[in-house]
């Protein structure tokens, strides 16, 4: 499947729906093109990201936001007292 395999799920599912729409593309053809099965289609269509997708989401850019903010010079250890220590914990 190459780059497709790696690529965020809802742009592909979002490529598809484009070709059909502005170019009169089927669905089938598509899906056919990039490499993905046509129920891989119709199930990401509709789908809702999880609990723990939403929750790695908001933890990857509060991490990227101290990095950011520490001007790209802290390390994870330091990364993660600052997030705990926001979070309210006692390490």
């Amino acid at each position: 499947m190459g780059e497709v395999a790696v690529a965020d799920p809802a742009s592909v599912v979002g490529v598809i729906s484009d070709f059909r729409t502005e170019h009169g593309i089927s669905h089938r053809v598509s899906c056919r093109a990039l490499g993905v099965s046509e129920s891989w289609f119709y199930k990401h269509r509709t789908r809702q990201p999880t609990r723990r997708e939403l929750r790695r989401q908001h933890l990857i850019e509060a991490v990227k936001g101290e990095f950011d903010t520490s001007g790209g010079t802290y390390g994870s250890p330091k990364i993660w007292i600052r997030l705990v220590r926001q979070a309210g914990g006692s390490r």
